[in-house]
């Protein structure tokens, strides 16, 4: 596993404030957010970015992203009046980290365009 910040929170090398962990993903509160609620959801197994995806390798794992991100909804409270998820790829799509994430934002009305 490489050294970014992701994976270090991953090994409990950084502390996160996280909401929600299994076995294949851990959500912990951005240090920056863009929204009352702001939740990075990252996947333990190292995947740097969306283009890195296939769905024959990756399908649980997706699917895992979206569970999280449904069981994390709830566990803010934020499930009844929405929310967003996003994940960002690639320099000029605004990926900070190369360590495949969503954020789930909510908490208040989503505008759009977004950035």
């Amino acid at each position: 596993m490489s050294d970014t910040i992701f994976s270090k929170i991953v090994r409990k090398e950084i502390t996160a404030d996280i909401v929600f962990e299994n076995d294949f993903v851990l959500a912990f509160k951005d240090i920056n957010p863009k929204a009352p609620v702001h939740i990075l959801i990252i996947p333990k197994v190292e995947i740097a970015t969306v283009t890195d995806l296939n769905g024959k390798d990756h399908a649980e794992i997706l699917g895992q992203l979206f569970d999280a991100a449904n069981s994390i909804a709830k566990i803010m409270k934020i499930e009844a009046d929405g929310f967003r998820l996003v994940i960002n790829c690639g320099k000029n799509g605004g990926q900070e980290v190369n360590h495949l994430h969503m954020h789930l934002l909510g908490g208040r009305k989503m505008t759009w365009p977004p950035g």
